[in-house]
């Protein structure tokens, strides 16, 4: 989405400080991550993974350290080579892939530039800001100016598929305007929220004063500040309520809109963004513009160009000098996620590069990194996984004859991504120079937003990809009913080709199974085989779906991962219902693939079962920070890590079997929860 594209890079900086000769891998299991002092039965995670995490320590500079963190620094270190080569040429052809990041990378090691230049690069948007003379015409122009670099200020404006005309590109206007994770942060009222507020004005008030404001001032100003975003977030939906794509779903057409917002001036708003005029926008959450609407009459003028201020300085502080990075990184790395360190200098520039111009620097990985025959592997599983899915849909004894014909239709038109994109945007009309970073990072932005708001009332180009080639993760697009496996997570040890069918099966394909079972998650199972949001369940199948889903939200409701600490059933379910399903249907793949070959032999001493799913367990090794962990239960719809790996076996009938689990045994659950 448009209106998170910069902190999607900077989220996105989570590469290891580990030497990559940490990832030789045998063709098989690692015995040495595993604990068989611990009883399969019981902790199932500790078996698998204990020897591991009890001689791992997480390295300085990140939040969590696992598998996909290992992964990643081979990745960054392939892309390492690639920029540096493409920084020493100096005589690229402009505009060629090596020219744009060669050129962007070695801005982005210009860390003298960098410094010499301060917060200068922002002195225009802080003139346009402080030129302002009234709310209701001024606010909406430099709004969307604002937004042309990405910021998220006040709401977010995007383009995505028409929810219920799939073919064709819609406007979306989005809540948003927060600095803290979700409004969660702002309306909870435990002691760690409040504390945590009370860091963050401390945090925005030394920002300010790097700015030069006086400590008075700097301090007034950041008060403004979150005095506005409580404003926004009384006015926001929860994280679970966003969850509902019907709920969010209020198509109107601009006279509509500007009916129901009569003192924010849309057209003006429009003009400065770029965007096409006069055309339908789905209003996310209509609420939350109401109240929008009502504080551009009632929040000064002053506290707006405070606000404002601070958006466009919060947003790009990563990418300014090292006195605005570093304290960036303070609070939102150091204080929210609990990590200690700054990535080193180019680590940080790798992932900007892929963030900004990943489709130039990906092809470059895909050279050295994938091979036609791991393209060809991947897709046998993939077929092999949607074989086992179609056998498992029409088994399923809860479901009804005329919904599964729907869920069978749907299952068949589904479409897929593998490896990288055959068709390339390409970046004509972009410039980058050596001259300066914060330039070649706005100008960069901006040009991703123009391209996407020119889709706007135009046809969805099936053939893009929300993903770089070197990405390592994995995607489910419900308007597309598509899924996307990028180049990236396509390497040892996710998937070696070379290695062991039941481990690849514990791995990757229950990645695969996990993506499938997004189109029929709570969320993704409202979308039909078009892609448009419309039901195609009998009302008495769509209740037993949801009395199914109302399991899986108890079970995970149950674990406490830190003292008081619950995760959030509701918020998880979709990912749940995945990890779920994607692991069965895996499962029924990797047996499905034996069928009329002799049975495999046990290797390390573990049966091919076994090896399965110890394999599925070590798919997910990780350790994670105190801080963290807070932050994913808030925020993050997907559970933490060790109860991906318990929840879902302990409803699984074929790991109690292959590990001889009875009843009364903690991994074994007495009500089982089981939806496909």
């Amino acid at each position: 989405m448009q209106m998170n594209l910069l902190r999607k890079i900077g989220a996105g900086i989570v590469l290891t400080a580990i030497s990559i000769t940490t990832l030789a891998q045998s063709k098989g299991l690692d015995l040495s991550y595993m604990d068989t002092s611990a009883e399969a039965c019981d902790n199932f995670y500790q078996f698998a993974n204990g020897g591991w995490l009890k001689k791992t320590e997480i390295p300085a500079a990140f939040p969590s350290w696992g598998e996909s963190s290992m992964l990643r620094e081979r990745n960054n270190e392939v892309l390492r080579q690639i920029l540096e080569q493409s920084a020493k040429n100096t005589k690229a052809a402009k505009n060629s892939d090596a020219q744009l990041i060669g050129d962007f990378y070695a801005s982005c090691l210009d860390e003298e530039a960098i410094e010499k230049a301060g917060a200068k690069p922002l002195d225009p948007f802080f003139k346009q800001i402080d030129g302002m003379k009234d709310t209701s015409r001024d606010l909406p122009a430099v709004l969307g100016k604002l937004h042309r670099v990405g910021t998220n200020a006040v709401f977010g404006y995007f383009v995505l598929p028409d929810f219920k005309n799939s073919t064709t590109n819609l406007a979306y206007a989005w809540q948003g305007g927060l600095s803290l994770p979700n409004r969660d942060y702002y309306t909870n009222t435990d002691e760690k929220s409040q504390k945590l507020r009370e860091q963050f004005v401390a945090h925005a008030a030394r920002m300010f004063t790097l700015l030069g404001d006086a400590p008075d001032k700097a301090k007034a100003n950041a008060d403004a500040v979150i005095k506005l975003e409580m404003r926004l977030a009384a006015g926001s939906k929860t994280p679970v309520e966003l969850r509902d794509p019907n709920a969010n779903y209020n198509k109107q057409t601009f006279a509509e809109l500007k009916t129901a917002m009569p003192n924010f001036a849309w057209e003006i708003y429009i003009k400065e963004l770029g965007s096409p005029k006069d055309v339908e926008i789905n209003i996310g959450q209509p609420a939350f513009f109401k109240t929008v609407n009502q504080m551009m009459k009632d929040v000064s003028l002053a506290d707006w160009k405070t606000y404002l201020r601070w958006q466009i300085l919060t947003h790009v502080a990563p990418y300014l000098a090292n006195s605005f990075a570093d304290e960036n990184f303070a609070f939102f790395r150091q204080t929210l996620s609990g990590v200690k360190e700054q990535q080193p200098r180019w680590r940080r520039c790798a992932a900007s590069t892929d963030g900004l111009l990943g489709e130039a620097l990906g092809q470059e990985f895909v050279k050295r990194n994938f091979t036609p025959d791991t393209k060809r592997r991947v897709n046998e599983m993939v077929d092999n996984l949607f074989a086992a899915y179609r056998e498992r849909i029409e088994k399923l004894d809860w479901m009804s004859d005329a919904t599964k014909q729907q869920a069978l239709a749907k299952l068949g038109t589904f479409q897929r991504k593998i490896g990288y994109p055959d068709v390339l945007r390409g970046y004509k009309g972009l410039s980058i120079d050596r001259q300066s970073f914060l330039g070649n990072i706005l100008r960069a932005v901006e040009f991703a937003v123009a391209r996407d708001l020119q889709d706007i009332g135009k046809p969805v180009d099936k053939t893009r990809w929300g993903m770089t080639p070197p990405t390592v993760d994995a995607y489910y697009d419900g308007t597309k009913n598509e899924i996307v496996f990028p180049a990236g997570i396509l390497q040892p040890p996710i998937f070696d080709a070379a290695g062991d069918d039941a481990v690849n099966y514990g791995h990757i394909g229950t990645v695969i199974g996990h993506e499938i079972t997004h189109g029929f998650d709570d969320g993704g199972s409202q979308f039909d085989a078009a892609g448009n949001l419309k039901m195609w369940w009998t009302t008495e199948d769509r209740k037993r779906f949801e009395e199914k889903a109302d399991c899986v939200v108890k079970q995970f409701g149950g674990y406490e991962v830190d003292k008081d600490l619950f995760i959030n059933g509701k918020l998880t379910l979709g990912e749940n219902i995945a990890d779920l399903g994607g692991v069965i249907i895996a499962y029924n793949a990797f047996k499905k693939s034996l069928e009329g070959k002799p049975r495999p032999a046990k290797i390390d001493g573990f049966t091919a079962e076994q090896r399965f799913f110890i394999g599925y367990a070590q798919g997910w090794l990780r350790k994670t920070r105190p801080e963290a962990i807070r932050l994913l239960v808030q925020s993050d719809p997907h559970s933490v890590t060790d109860w991906r790996v318990m929840g879902p076996l302990s409803n699984m009938t074929e790991f109690a079997e292959a590990f001889q689990c009875k009843i009364g045994d903690r991994m074994i659950r007495e009500k089982r929860c089981q939806v496909w």
